[in-house]
This record gives structure tokens, C-alpha cells and sequence, in this order.
């Protein structure tokens, strides 16, 4: 990634460790329908929301289609995507979660799901009709986040679907006292963007010449806040 190699490589490594083994059991818990505290379970609800948001931008039909999940996570998204009829690529940095995917993907899906751990940026996972990324860009800053979305529109066909961190008085201030205050047990910063410089950004850079801005929704559910942003091959 050229200049921004060190910060990405450094980052993506912080968020392997984090969701591999600092997090890994309270992600288990948190993507089952187990109890769970309320702050916990107004996540839980932001996330299943913003997961139906993702997979609305989707054909209804994904039958023959190839859907990459990039930071798939313990593969929620990946088996609705599948029980559409996707063919789908299910990648994580955690193998831990991974594994965990794997165990919990039911049988005879109308589709198939190959379950991966590694970079979902890896050019060798091919091309794709569809490319989704749920809160897998939230960590970087944006020179990161534009050239990691670049390199996920260049593996696309048709759309790319991808979450971001959108600004807001309280994210701003959380990411500055993560700043000021680390702790080796805290998970990465998220880094929140503003949705009109984001859009600027995609607009005026070269990289996502025959793309446009598609659809867009912000789903805040207290604890949980995240905007899902639609990229459209034209």
C-alpha cells in the first residue's frame, strides 16, 4: 500500500491479536442469541440491523453470484448470503473466529461458503460479483481506508458494500481518549470518518473511475453506530 504499508500492516496486526485472542470468546458469546449485558445486547441489535442493511443491497437472488465477505467474522452474513444462492469466500484475520464460522455454518446451503483465514485484500482470492465488508474498514485512518476500499472495488464486478465508523461528538471524543489513554486490553481504536469527506474522497480520486455512490443508511443503536455505504459499478 505503498506509503501507508507500516500503519496498515501495524494495524492489521493489533486487530488480528485483538479478535484472535484478546476478544475471541466475547465475540462467540455476542453472535449468539445467548444473555449478555445491555450494553452488549444493544450492539448485538445494531449489528444484526446493520447486517439486513448490507445484505438488502444485495440481489435477492445471489444463485451463480460470488460474494466476498471481507472480515466475515463468525460468518453470519456469509450464511445468509449463501442460503440466497452465493457462491461466497468467507475471510477473517482470526482463525479463531474462523473456526468458529466453520462450526456453526449449517448443511445444504443453496450455495457454498469457503471459509479462509488471512487478508481480504489478497489479490489471489480473485474476483467478485459482490464484495461486502461489515465493520471491517472502522479501524483505519483514511488514507488506509481509501486504498483498502480501492483494492476491494478492484476485486469487485458489480458492487462494493462496506460500513464506517461515522463521526459524531461522542465517537470523536472516544477516539481521542483511546489516543491519550491506551490499553493493551482495549480493542482498537475505531476511527470515525464524516460522511461528506468520505464522499468527496471516493468522488475525486482516480481509483474509483466507473464507480458511483449507491445507497447509504446510518443505523444507531446507543452502543453501536455504524453507516453503511454502497459503491455501483457503472
Amino acid at each position: 500500500m505503498q506509503g501507508s504499508d507500516t500503519t496498515y500492516t501495524r494495524r492489521r496486526g493489533e486487530i488480528e491479536t485483538y479478535f484472535d485472542r484478546t476478544a475471541a470468546a466475547a465475540w462467540s458469546r455476542l453472535t449468539t442469541a445467548a444473555p449478555v449485558s445491555g450494553i452488549r445486547a444493544t450492539v448485538r441489535a445494531g449489528r444484526d440491523r446493520m447486517r439486513a442493511t448490507l445484505l438488502a443491497q444485495l440481489p435477492q437472488d445471489l444463485t451463480g453470484l460470488r460474494v466476498l465477505d471481507a472480515g466475515c467474522g463468525t460468518g453470519a452474513l456469509a450464511i445468509e448470503a449463501a442460503s440466497r444462492g452465493a457462491d461466497v469466500v468467507a475471510i477473517d484475520l482470526s482463525p479463531t473466529l474462523v473456526d468458529l464460522a466453520r462450526e456453526r455454518s449449517p448443511k445444504n446451503l443453496k450455495g457454498t461458503i469457503t471459509y479462509l483465514s488471512g487478508d481480504m485484500l489478497d489479490p489471489r482470492l480473485g474476483l467478485f460479483d459482490h464484495v461486502v465488508g461489515m465493520d471491517s474498514l472502522i479501524h483505519y485512518e483514511m488514507p488506509d481506508m481509501m486504498t483498502m476500499l480501492a483494492r476491494l472495488a478492484a476485486m469487485s464486478r458489480r458492487g462494493v458494500h462496506i460500513t464506517f465508523a461515522p463521526y459524531t461528538p461522542l465517537l470523536g471524543a472516544m477516539h481521542l481518549a483511546g489516543k491519550l489513554f491506551p490499553r493493551s486490553d482495549r480493542s482498537p481504536a475505531i476511527v470515525p470518518h464524516r460522511a461528506e469527506k468520505l464522499h468527496q474522497a471516493i468522488q475525486q480520486d482516480p481509483r474509483f473511475e466507473g464507480w458511483t455512490l449507491g445507497r447509504d443508511h446510518r443505523i444507531n443503536s446507543r452502543f453501536y453506530i455504524s453507516h453503511a455505504q454502497e459503491l455501483v459499478r457503472v
